[in-house]
């Protein structure tokens, strides 16, 4: 045992621990706080990793989702996020992997004979069904124009015709978007119905068979070579009790050129009949031609994950600010293929994002006064998969979600004058955007081809369907150093030589100051509405404002 010892101090000794106790308590200067500025080696750490072929793509369902989850897990606790799923970090998210065999068929027939279409070359089609075969024999062709009901608009392309157990052949786009007319839906911005996803929920939802969406590389914004990249191979769906419900037994694409041929199959001119379904009164047109179809499957059921961490509020705890990114990619680009597709923009520098904000909101004192939501989804290349079945299955009440903040394929390069806003005019989120802008010297823009429908092309649009209120902005193209014309060039340039190809991966030498100018962008946006008791609306015109009022409502009773 050792004994303490305690001596009275000297006066010497007393007067300097007494000017120490006066230091401290009066004049002593105390450590800064930690900077909540982004930090970009961090950053760069995260997107070199996430972006490494050791991860192999981060396609769900593989080695490099195994990998890419425990990366994301770890980081989480090295952040002191806590777990967002009770006590994990994981939501599971049950999938089904389809793979349909080249063996694909699809004829057509009429008084003429019948006309075979070749795979890949005419035709992609596919089933959505958990089946390990789908097929649709002799259904009658029946042309449905932009396949759109919409009362709002007093528009519906399946009035006085009963489509059960047909096929329906669909263009894809709305009669603004695609038909250039101003005056109808929101003329050159694409609305949701739209999009090809809308068309095939639609058709379902009237009772159609086969469902065969013509390609057109305007009104996609994507060519040929992406049908067949995206839509063969592997297809992921969400492995729901009720899977083959809602779904058509086949669905697919037609290409223009093969669409173009059974209107003359049918002795109908294609240019007249899409010119006509772009105006109101159009009324369904059947073909006079039957199909015959079949699909086989190869079935494989596995579970993925979305990542979950928070920061809890220091005085609203109950409310949250979610932001997201997906972290999922193409993986490689055959089984036995050494060609790995690493999505080192997109995205694993949204997710590096995501990581680099939660440092930042850590730092931050004191604390939000909301909970702070960091969710890495699953699944979006694959149709939004992961942030679907999360807005259908929440872990945190959607009513009491002020707002959605996503980050997809952050931009390459420096600063620049202005903020795009994709889907712009639709929610109250734009102010709280500009004013954080404002602070940065930048200026808010719409999104220069909203006829594309950007907007409803990333898991931002799940949580929009679902009521709350969504916002998707990047860095615009004028580059603060170089002008508009030098910015909007390595944009074209990631997108014709990068973008879903296995050219896109990380490299030290890249200009990271705009995203990082961005992320601060996000933090303040997210800083804001942690700060403030109001929950943000959608614009009255916006298509998305009834869902979120009835959700506040509900919250209410």
């Amino acid at each position: 045992m050792t004994r303490s010892l305690r001596t009275t101090p000297g006066p010497l000794c007393a007067g300097l621990l007494l000017m120490s106790l006066i230091a401290a308590c009066a004049g002593g200067k105390r450590a800064p706080p930690p900077s909540t500025d982004i930090d970009e080696d961090l950053f760069r750490a995260d997107v070199r990793v996430l972006a490494s072929d050791e991860f192999e793509g981060r396609q769900p369902g593989t080695a490099g989702e195994d990998k890419t989850v425990a990366f994301l897990v770890a980081q989480y606790r090295k952040l002191g996020l806590k777990p967002g799923n009770g006590d994990s970090f994981l939501q599971q998210v049950p999938m089904v992997e389809l793979l349909s065999g080249p063996d694909a068929s699809l004829s057509v027939s009429g008084q003429n004979g019948t006309r075979s279409l070749a795979y890949k070359k005419d035709m992609v089609i596919w089933t959505k069904r958990i089946a390990a075969q789908a097929q649709i024999t002799h259904s009658d062709l029946v042309f449905v124009g932009y396949g759109i009901v919409a009362p709002e608009y007093t528009w519906n392309d399946y009035a006085d015709i009963d489509v059960r157990g047909k096929t329906v052949v669909v263009m894809v786009g709305d009669p603004g978007s695609t038909a250039g007319n101003a005056k109808i839906f929101k003329g050159r911005a694409m609305t949701y119905y739209g999009r090809w996803t809308y068309k095939l929920e639609e058709a379902a939802r009237h009772g159609a068979s086969g469902v065969l969406l013509i390609h057109d590389a305007g009104a996609t914004s994507f060519d040929w070579d992406v049908v067949l990249k995206s839509w063969t191979g592997p297809q992921l769906e969400l492995a729901a009790a009720d899977a083959n419900a809602g779904r058509a037994a086949i669905e697919g694409w037609l290409s223009g050129a093969a669409s173009r041929g059974i209107f003359a199959q049918a002795g109908l001119d294609f240019a007249s009949l899409a010119a006509a379904a772009g105006r109101p009164g159009f009324k369904p047109v059947p073909l006079g031609l039957s199909v015959d179809a079949e699909v086989h499957n190869t079935i494989r059921r596995f579970n993925s994950a979305n990542v979950i961490g928070t920061l809890p509020g220091r005085k609203h705890s109950h409310e949250y600010i979610v932001y997201t990114a997906h972290w999922d990619h193409l993986g490689r680009a055959g089984p036995q293929s050494g060609d790995i597709y690493p999505g080192a923009v997109d995205n694993a520098t949204g997710v590096a994002g995501l990581l680099a904000l939660a440092l930042s909101f850590k730092r931050t004192l004191p604390p939000p006064d909301r909970t702070i939501v960091f969710l890495a989804l699953t699944g979006e290349e694959s149709g939004l998969l992961g942030s679907a079945f999360y807005v259908e299955n929440p872990i945190f009440p959607l009513s009491d979600t002020v707002a959605d903040i996503n980050m997809d394929t952050l931009q390459v390069g420096g600063p620049t004058r202005d903020v795009t806003v994709i889907g712009f005019g639709q929610s109250e989120l734009e102010a709280y955007v500009r004013d954080a802008a404002a602070l940065q010297g930048r200026e808010l823009h719409a999104d220069p081809h909203p006829e594309a429908g950007g907007y409803f092309r990333s898991d931002n649009f799940s949580f929009a369907k679902a009521g709350v209120p969504s916002l998707y902005v990047m860095a615009g193209a004028d580059d603060s150093a170089r002008g508009p014309a030098f910015g909007q060039a390595q944009i074209d340039d990631y997108y014709a030589h990068r973008y879903h190809q296995t050219g896109d991966r990380y490299a030290e030498e890249w200009d990271v100051r705009g995203m990082v100018e961005d992320l601060t962008l996000y933090y303040r946006v997210g800083m804001r509405l942690a700060q403030t008791r109001r929950f943000p609306n959608w614009f009255t015109t916006s298509e998305f404002r009834a869902a979120r009022e009835r959700s506040r409502d509900s919250s209410s009773d």
